[in-house]
Formats: C-alpha cells, sequence, structure tokens
C-alpha cells in the first residue's frame, strides 16, 4: 500500500509518468480477454430477466419463521409451476408464473393457512409482459439517443476522432457489465436499467477530462520546442490527470460497494443488489476504459493523419541523426550513447534529450560524454611564487 501511495505520489507531481499508451498490446488483450468472458456469458448464460418483464404473479408476505424451502412447497402445491421464493429484509417475495384471479386468490389462501395470515395480509401483484416489452423499447430508445447526442456533442466540442474513441469505449462497458450479469445470474430489472445509464454517464465524464486535457497539450504540437509525437502527448495529458481519475473512481465506488456488499448481501436489501451491481462494475470498467481503451484508440486513428505520421517520420530521422553524432565524436563512448539516445522508451523526457542533443555541436558532445578535463593549476613561476 505504502509502495502505490508512492507511486501515485511521484506521478501526481511529475517526478515520474506511466506509459499507457505506450503498451496497446497489453490492454488490447486484456480487453479481449474481458469481452470474450462476457459474450461467452451471454451466450452460455443469458440474462435473467425479472417478472417486470417476462410477466408473472408477485405475492409478498411477513412470516419471520419462514424458510425458503417451506415457501415454496406451499406455493407449488397451490397450483403455480415455476416459482421464484425470495428472502427480503422485512418478509419474502415470490414470483410465480402469470395466473388467473382464481389461481392468485387460492395462492393467496393457502399462504394464509400455513403461516396464520389474514388474506390482506398477502400482497398480490399481477404484472403483464407487454409491460415489459415497453420498458425493453424504451430503454433501447434511450441508449440510441444517449449515444447520439454523445456523438454529438463530442464532435462539436472536440473532434469526430474522439467522438468515436468515446462511444467504442462506452459500448465496450456495456458489453462487460452485462457479461458479469450473465454469469452471476442476478435478475435485469428496472432498477438494473437505471444503473447502466448511470455507468455510461460516469465512463464519459472520465473521457471527457483525458480529452479536454489532451486538447491542451497537444494544441501547439509540432511547433519549435514540442519534439513529441501525438502518442507521447496523449500519454502526457493521461499523467496529469491519472491521480485525479482515481481520486474520484474510489470516491465514488466506496458507497456502492457499501450498498452490494452490506445492503443487499448482509443486510439482505434485495431490491438495492440490480442497481448497485451494474453500478459496482460499470465504475470499475469505466475507469479502465478512459484510461486504457479510449486514449490508446485516438492514438490509433490520429497517428494515421499525413500530419502525425510525418511528425513521427521526423522525430525518429533526428534521434537517428543525433545517435550518428554522439558516436562520431565520441567512439569508444559509443555504447553510453546507445543507452542514453537509443535505449529509451519513446516518452516525452526522450524527446527533450533528443532535442537538447540535437542543438548541440560534435565538438561539445565529445566534451560531454569524454573523460573530465582537470583545471590547469598554472606556470611553474607562478607555483613558486605561491611556495614563498
Amino acid at each position: 500500500m505504502i509502495a502505490v501511495r508512492a507511486v501515485l505520489s511521484r506521478i501526481y507531481t511529475g517526478e515520474t509518468s506511466a506509459n499507457i499508451v505506450g503498451r496497446p498490446r497489453l490492454w488490447t488483450s486484456l480487453s479481449v480477454i474481458l469481452l470474450t468472458f462476457s459474450v461467452a456469458g451471454l451466450i452460455v448464460r443469458g440474462l435473467s430477466f425479472g417478472v417486470e418483464f417476462t410477466g408473472g404473479s408477485v405475492f409478498t408476505f411477513k412470516a419471520p419463521n419462514a424458510s425458503i424451502e417451506q415457501v415454496r412447497s406451499t406455493v407449488v402445491g397451490a397450483g403455480p409451476h415455476q416459482v421464484i421464493v425470495q428472502a427480503t429484509g422485512s418478509g419474502w417475495r415470490v414470483v410465480t408464473e402469470s395466473l388467473s384471479s382464481a389461481e392468485a386468490a387460492e395462492v393467496q389462501r393457502a399462504l394464509g393457512e400455513e403461516f396464520g395470515l389474514s388474506a390482506d395480509r398477502v400482497s398480490t401483484q399481477v404484472i403483464g409482459s407487454t409491460w415489459g416489452d415497453e420498458i425493453t423499447e424504451k430503454a433501447w430508445l434511450a441508449l440510441a439517443v444517449f449515444m447520439l447526442l454523445i456523438v454529438g456533442y463530442l464532435s462539436l466540442a472536440f473532434e469526430w476522432r474522439m467522438a468515436l474513441a468515446a462511444v467504442a469505449a462506452l459500448l465496450h462497458d456495456l458489453v462487460i457489465t452485462a457479461g458479469v450479469y450473465a454469469w452471476s445470474g442476478f435478475e435485469v430489472t428496472p432498477a438494473t436499467l437505471l444503473g447502466f445509464l448511470t455507468i455510461l454517464g460516469y465512463s464519459l465524464y472520465d473521457a471527457v477530462v483525458v480529452f479536454d486535457m489532451v486538447k491542451e497539450v497537444t494544441r501547439d504540437l509540432g511547433a519549435p520546442g514540442r519534439l513529441k509525437t501525438y502518442g507521447q502527448a496523449v500519454n502526457e495529458a493521461l499523467n496529469r490527470t491519472l491521480v485525479r481519475s482515481l481520486n474520484t473512481s474510489l470516491v465514488a465506488i466506496l458507497p456502492v460497494a457499501s450498498i452490494l456488499f452490506v445492503g443487499a448481501f448482509l443486510l439482505g436489501a434485495g431490491a438495492l443488489k440490480d442497481l448497485s451491481l451494474s453500478m459496482f462494475v460499470g465504475i470499475l470498467v469505466g475507469t479502465y476504459s478512459s484510461l486504457c481503451v479510449a486514449p490508446p484508440l485516438l492514438v490509433h486513428l490520429k497517428e494515421r493523419e499525413p500530419r502525425y505520421r510525418e511528425l513521427r517520420e521526423r522525430i525518429r530521422a533526428r534521434r537517428a541523426s543525433v545517435k550518428r553524432r554522439v558516436r562520431a565524436a565520441a567512439p569508444e563512448a559509443g555504447g553510453t550513447a546507445d543507452a542514453a539516445l537509443g535505449g529509451t522508451s519513446g516518452g516525452a523526457a526522450d524527446a527533450e534529450k533528443v532535442e537538447a542533443a540535437a542543438g548541440a555541436s560534435p565538438k561539445v558532445k565529445a566534451v560531454q560524454v569524454g573523460p573530465r578535463r582537470q583545471p590547469r593549476r598554472g606556470t611553474r613561476r607562478q607555483r613558486r611564487r605561491t611556495r614563498r
């Protein structure tokens, strides 16, 4: 923990930098693994939709001394075949297939006799599947409108490549969150849809913060004294916002984690787990995508432009020229020159080294890399006068 704090402190003060953009294969491999895991869950297990989407009858009542098997056997004995029993913080919730009024009244009577409850103490609610279809249609419509607004805003405020990278990161977050839902077996309820829309906004917030810093850093890219590729400039912008993004995510995820693990699992507040699970997974994946998915994708799109491709080639040529001049000025220090210039990671600091080296003459470089000359002590006549 102390080591992590020390690294984050050095990144925050600018003493070191994390090479995030320079590792596209790592982030691509990790995203492919997560997406494969999620798609496999959606295909193998599928999403478990709640009664709000599939339709059915819901019975709620309080019976502190009852057990799950006792409730299930009582309801099955009354006629229904598909019975799902859930323990809530205040009682029991039983979901069955759609029942007629007479069948629902029979289940009410059986539960009342078994647990000593009056008919009005067993609440009954019949939900049709058409309501779920309407909710699903509106959810897809809201998602489509949200995506269009995001693309329009980012295209006007920044550019279309940033909008494309942000939308790709959002779809990445949605698929992974849905896959986690499939593997966990949690029911998809209207609260789940609210959680999905919430994580979309949160993930987009981080991406906009990063892109705003990228826009500022790359404003004068290619000008004299700004010897950096587009990828190096984006990496610099990421390091400026990295600690802020991590702190924001940590502050946001702590209350969500308390709702999920304490409220849902320990206290039995089942209505909260649908919302909290989607937000918990979404915040984690959204933070990852806004730092490690959207910026590298943006760099891949931007560096295909002739302007930035030419800038990269110019930097490579300058680096090669400096290495040749250093080797020619000090052949015996060729290994040191390779370590100083050729063995770098290509970050912003390396570009500054190349820029400084390129402006120096071979004679000056020979003095810098060669043995240090000792200062002269004076002539013999001056030394004799000093002794007297």
